[in-house]
This record gives structure tokens, sequence and C-alpha cells, in this order.
């Protein structure tokens, strides 16, 4: 029997305020429920989270005493109701009456009263509720998050909060050895799909609306994937030619490692490493449905030497791990997961895989950096202390005419209806 989906919600939901990530627990919900109920599921998961500070606070103020830990199944089940009754179009008393039913699926009667209690008080009061909220709950991120874009961008900050809480655009990458962007997206046109040309790539494509990939016309035979079009600057920027080895050395799920194929077919070797030998199966599924080439290998980007010849690469991309502060629109988990103290962690990690890959650069070589963050402690102070260390590499000045200059690098800012927010950097070893 298919599960409810509300009660799939609740309970996807209430693991990810347990701390495990959304990608982990929503796949083997969406088998549970039936495939007409899937796309609510998804619309629930993302769209809760999206908003989960502001919902937060506004619970908090509706419950007498808080929940406790091992009942965060209806924590978000309850969450997910005032979600629904802010933000969709579902009629107020359908919503409830749907949330409230969802609590027999959980196995927790006791809950029933309260919730029922819990979204009709919120109705009553929701005007009063929200004028009570906190500027960072108000603005739906935690409150750390929310300064430090005010500190960072205080231009942008209002623009990126606002993309931050909107579900990003279908972005597809052309495979233009195949076919042009344009003739693409006449393709699509022919299909019923609306579509437009991205800005900064040239291989970059926007659907007007969300769809399944399978529909997609081409994409089985590679004629596209999808990538955000900020993401695609990284095989541009990497400027690879033929005959020249390369590692992308964080590739999973390997987007940038099969663009870099796709723009220079003549490379004489792409070495695609990751840390997860279950995620380089990804990098392999997409190389296969693109008809492309590279060599996988598992290997950890801090000590890559055990595996890997000193200066044996002309280019390395390293797409480092990140606070994911840049997607929080993809990945709204991000903002229940990612704690303030976290940042200082992944900028010593990046500083180390930094460390670890440099020695494998030819001389004369090029490595780009790049990061899916928006804060500088990760982006230009990353670089900026691999520099003072490493007496033998030197920062390359972007002249690209997007982003906004951040070191010797640039970053892109979330953009509601563009690309997400991603860093590069270009570093060369010199004689």
């Amino acid at each position: 029997m298919a599960l409810d989906p509300r009660a799939a919600a609740a309970q996807v939901l209430g693991e990810v305020l347990a701390g495990r990530s959304l990608n982990q627990v929503l796949a083997p919900r969406l088998a549970q429920v039936s495939e007409r109920d899937r796309g609510l599921l998804q619309q629930l998961c993302y769209g809760t989270l999206r908003q989960a500070p502001r919902l937060q606070a506004l619970l908090a103020g509706l419950l007498n005493k808080p929940l406790r830990d091992k009942d965060s199944d209806i924590q978000g089940l309850l969450l997910c109701g005032l979600y629904q009754l802010e933000s969709t179009r579902i009629p107020d008393h359908a919503a409830v009456a749907a949330t409230v039913g969802a609590v027999a699926t959980l196995k927790k009667p006791w809950a029933k009263g309260m919730a029922n209690a819990v979204l009709r008080r919120f109705l009553r009061e929701r005007a009063s509720l929200a004028a009570g909220l906190g500027e960072a709950a108000a603005a739906s991120h935690p409150e750390w998050l929310y300064r430090a874009l005010l500190e960072q961008w205080p231009a942008a900050a209002a623009d990126i909060i606002a993309a931050n809480n909107l579900q990003p655009p279908m972005t597809l990458r052309i495979n233009t050895r195949r076919i042009s962007r344009r003739a693409y997206i006449e393709k699509l046109a022919g299909s019923g799909f609306e579509a437009s040309a991205g800005q900064l790539s040239p291989q970059a494509v926007y659907l007007a609306s969300p769809c399944d990939v399978a529909e997609l016309p081409g994409f089985a035979e590679g004629e596209a994937s999808v990538q955000d079009e900020a993401a695609q600057l990284a095989a541009g920027l990497l400027q690879a030619a033929p005959g020249e080895r390369v590692l992308d050395a964080c590739a999973a799920p390997g987007g940038k490692a099969c663009h870099l194929l796709e723009l220079e077919p003549g490379l004489a070797q792409v070495v695609a490493m990751d840390v997860d030998e279950a995620r380089l199966q990804k990098v392999s599924e997409n190389l296969e449905r693109l008809g492309l080439h590279a060599t996988l290998l598992v290997g950890d980007a801090r000590r890559p030497g055990a595996s890997l010849e000193p200066a044996s690469f002309d280019r390395i991309l390293v797409d480092a791990p990140c606070s994911a502060t840049g997607v929080i629109r993809r990945h709204p988990d991000v903002k229940l997961l990612r704690r303030p103290e976290d940042i200082d962690q992944l900028a010593r990690l990046q500083l180390q895989i930094l460390q670890g890959l440099w020695p494998l650069l030819k001389p004369g070589g090029t490595l780009l950096y790049a990061t899916c963050s928006v804060l500088a402690r990760e982006n230009s102070e990353v670089v900026g202390q691999f520099l003072a260390r490493q007496q033998d590499a030197a920062g390359v000045a972007m002249e690209q005419a997007w982003g906004q200059p951040a070191g010797c690098g640039r970053q892109l800012l979330p953009s509601p209806q563009g690309a997400d927010g991603l860093f590069y950097a270009t570093l060369r070893k010199t004689p």
C-alpha cells in the first residue's frame, strides 16, 4: 500500500531535523508513495525546508512546550502543515484535514488533537504571529547566515535571500558536439517545451518549467545534461588544450568532467577522482550516457600522492567541498544542517586539498579552484592563505564580465531566475 504523501513528508523532514541530509532520506520515501504523489512529496519537502527557519519560529509560538526529540516526525508534519497554509494553493480546510489525517500513519494518536489545534490556531492568529518574527526568521534564514550575508554582501543581501527562498530554474547544458544550442531550443519547442538561452555559458539553456529529464528530447542520446549555468563556466575557465592531462579532483557527480570532454575531445586523459566510491558510480553513468571516457579513481584530494605521480597534470579542477551557501535553493536542508562553526572546518579542509593537489601540477600548469559558497572564508580567504604559503603559486587575474571581484577570483551570487552562487579562482604554478 502506498504511503500517504504528507506522512512521508513528515518522516523525511523529521530525519532532516535529526541531522540527516535531504538527499539521503528523500529517495527511499519517493519509492514508497504512489507515482501521482511523488511531485507533491517533493514540493512539500523542498518547500518546507526553504521556509524552515520561518516555520520553526511560527511553530514555537503555537506550541505550549517544545516537542521531544523522538517526535521529530510530528514536528516535521506540523512544519509541513504550516507550509501548506502559508505558501500553497491548497485550500486551508483541505490542508488541515489532510495533515491531521497523516498522524494515523505515523502511529502517534496523541498528536491528532494537538496538530488540529495548532493549525487552526495559526489560521486565526497568523497576522500577529508573523508580526512577532525576528528579521532572520521572517527572511527564512538561520540567524548566523542572515547576519553573514548582510555583512559580506550588504547591497546584494536582499536579492541573495530572495533567491535562496525560491525554487531554482531547471538549466540544461547542451552538448554542442552533437547539436547547436539554437537547434536544441527549436527541438524543445517542437516537443512543447518553452526555453531560452543562458547569458553566461554558450551551452546553457533555461527551461520555463521544470520537467522529468526522461521527457526531454535527445536526453538519452546525450544531446543535453542538467547543469546550472554557473557550474558550466568551469570547463571554459580551465582552458584545457588538446593533448593535455586533466584532473577533476572532486568529480562526483561528474558534470564538469563531462563538460570538459564535450568541449575538448582531444584531451590526452581526464582523471575523475572522488573520495566517495559510491558517488563515482554517478560519474560513470553520466559518462556512459554521453558516450565519453574518463579514468575513474577513488582518492582523497588531501593525500592523492599514493595514486598519482607528481607534476603529471597540465590542469587541475578543484570543485571543493563547501557550505553550499550559494546553492541553498537546490539544497534547502543547508538552512537546518549547517552551523557557523562548520565554515572554519570547511576552510581548513579546502586549504588541505589545495596543498595536497598542488604537487601534482606541472610547472606552468593551471589549477581552477571552485566552490558553491558565497562566504569569503571559504573562497578568497582560502585562496589568499594558500598563495601566502606556496611560493610557486600565483593568482591569475580574472577579467570576466560576470560576477564580482573577490580577491584574485570572481564571485557569482545566486540570481532568482539565473545562475547559482559560485566562486572561481585561477592559480598558476610558476617555474
